[in-house]
């Protein structure tokens, strides 16, 4: 089995010290992943927006590790405002509505105060496509 890194091209991942996911044999482990657009390195204030974003980043993580959202099998979503959570439903609904991973929301502050949502997931590459 094989175990590597991957990375987003982030400043937080070199600043801080961290993959965006790794990947060991089969398993992707994705780092809580936030709304930042990576290429820009900027962030909207809109909490769906975020979300949104924190799915591409996450889509993308998944791609570069031969895996897909199908793939997820645990997400944990970390939100500094709990209101936020179920204004979020029809997003997280519509990603991983069909593929029902097994989930937590907590709420806790985050690195940055324009973060609202960060998404962490776990996947296992299926071996047959």
């Amino acid at each position: 089995m094989s175990r590597y890194l991957l990375s987003s091209g982030s400043d937080f991942e070199k600043q801080i010290g961290y993959s965006r996911a790794v990947v060991d044999g089969e398993w992707v482990f994705v780092s809580g992943t936030t709304g930042f657009d990576y290429d820009t390195m900027t962030i909207s204030d809109d909490i769906l927006e975020q979300t949104e974003q924190c799915f591409k980043n996450i889509e993308a993580a998944l791609k570069k590790a031969e895996a897909e959202l199908n793939d997820i099998v645990r997400v944990l979503y970390i939100l500094p405002n709990v209101d936020d959570f179920q204004k979020c439903w029809p997003i997280l609904n519509n990603y991983l509505g069909e593929i029902r991973p097994a989930a937590t929301m907590i709420s806790a502050g985050l690195a940055d105060a324009r973060m609202k949502i960060e998404i962490e997931v776990t996947a296992r590459k299926h071996l047959i496509k």
